[in-house]
């Protein structure tokens, strides 16, 4: 049986930042922590609002005389347009250079052995081992009788599995925090590295905030559907993301979730029952024990 799985992300673009100044401009604006970076390697990074709400999602790839992006395709040119408007004088230049890349994820127990034999552009997903490796590529990969050849869903479904979330379809850009889109989870923020843009927000949300909302694993009585409320009673506590069947991602409040459990009453979205995942509600209740008097974040 083959065991390596590949899928093109056809929903996915590139941002070139290259230049003497890339790593200082990109250093000084985003979640994580860039200098030692090597070429080829990746971190899992945010553009935040100065309100501390993540505005752009990306991984920041070493390239030889700088940086690329690997950022959603539909705000790919948003994000060359907002890098410009920090550059000023900065030895830098910022591209959309979507067009001359594609995007694929490869995930299996050979995935590292398929991708030593290829001479793209490839780096692991710093997120979670179980993400596997992402190419970018100037060029279709030849078939290989070893690879199973998949379709967009089937990497959605991998993330769903992991309870990987992805910015505009498990949460908003614009509205959520690095903490309720689970950046803290994922190695998508560093706390060590000093300023960036909303950094003040991001470090009290992790030292005196309890995150009573957030992207969690869910599962439902039956088929799921993306984008409906997730209800208890009459009241809507968080939304339905990705979903493959009866498996999902959603934001909810998890302040409610609990409330929920400890009084015996069922969570509802569009019509099915749904169960929150235990390790989410565990480490919830946890923060709170830990800091019982901290403040709660709307």
């Amino acid at each position: 049986m083959p065991s390596v799985k590949i899928a093109r992300l056809t929903d996915r673009g590139v941002v070139g930042v290259e230049g003497a100044d890339s790593e200082k401009l990109l250093q000084g604006l985003v979640t994580n922590d860039l200098e030692g970076l090597s070429p080829g390697a990746a971190r899992h990074a945010a553009l935040l609002s100065p309100q501390g709400k993540i505005l752009f999602e990306f991984f920041v790839v070493r390239v030889e005389n700088g940086y690329l992006l690997d950022v959603a395709a539909a705000k790919a040119a948003e994000l060359a347009k907002r890098l410009t408007m920090y550059k000023l004088r900065a030895d830098v230049t910022i591209k959309d250079r979507s067009a001359d890349f594609a995007a694929y994820a490869i995930w299996g127990d050979s995935a590292a052995a398929l991708t030593a034999t290829r001479t793209c552009l490839h780096f692991d997903d710093p997120r979670h081992q179980a993400m596997g490796v992402r190419w970018l590529t100037e060029s279709p990969p030849p078939p290989d009788r070893q690879v199973v050849e998949l379709a967009h869903i089937d990497y959605d479904a991998l993330r769903v599995h992991v309870g990987m979330p992805e910015g505009g379809k498990d949460y908003d850009f614009g509205d959520a925090y690095p903490h309720e889109a689970d950046f803290d989870l994922f190695n998508g923020v560093s706390f060590t590295k000093g300023c960036f843009v909303g950094q003040e927000v991001v470090a009290r949300m992790q030292n005196k905030t309890v995150i009573r909302k957030r992207v969690v694993k869910i599962t439902g009585t039956g088929p799921l559907t993306s984008g409906a409320d997730v209800n208890l009673g009459d009241i809507a506590i968080g939304r339905v993301g990705t979903v493959d069947g009866t498996h999902g991602l959603a934001m909810v409040r998890l302040d409610r979730v609990l409330d929920a459990r400890q009084k015996n009453q069922h969570l509802v979205s569009a019509g099915t029952t749904i169960e929150v995942d235990a390790e989410a509600l565990t480490r919830y209740s946890a923060s709170l024990a830990a800091r019982p008097s901290a403040t709660l974040p709307s």
